[in-house]
């Protein structure tokens, strides 16, 4: 069975490791037909982030025009007090790890966790 379907998992806080991995590889993932479907999951430090930098949350919403779809970890987005930022952002804040143990447990999702 080929895996079609890539579940990135971004916990990681450093604004740099964001934006020369993750968030530029999330960018052009699915216009390159790399894979057919894509997740970007913030779990962790990633929230902050997220929530805090304007440069971070702009490239978060481009990464949303091109299909693929985020969520982030209630567990974390509450310790961080910052789910209207997320709410904002239009990321599903949900229980990450249903997800996650999905994808892992599957042939048709690749995980990749930063």
């Amino acid at each position: 069975m080929n895996k079609n379907n890539l579940l990135i998992v971004w916990t990681n806080g450093c604004k740099e490791v964001a934006t020369n991995f993750p968030l530029l590889y999330s960018s052009v993932i699915l216009e390159r037909e790399y894979w057919e479907t894509a997740h970007l999951m913030l779990w962790g430090p990633s929230i902050k982030l997220a929530a805090t930098d304007e440069q971070i949350k702009e490239k978060l919403k481009e990464i949303q025009s091109t299909g693929v779809n985020m969520s982030a970890c209630i567990v974390c987005v509450e310790d961080y007090d910052v789910i209207k930022e997320l709410e904002e952002l239009n990321i599903q804040i949900v229980h990450t790890g249903e997800l996650l143990t999905t994808a892992l447990k599957s042939d048709e999702w690749a995980v990749m966790t930063i």
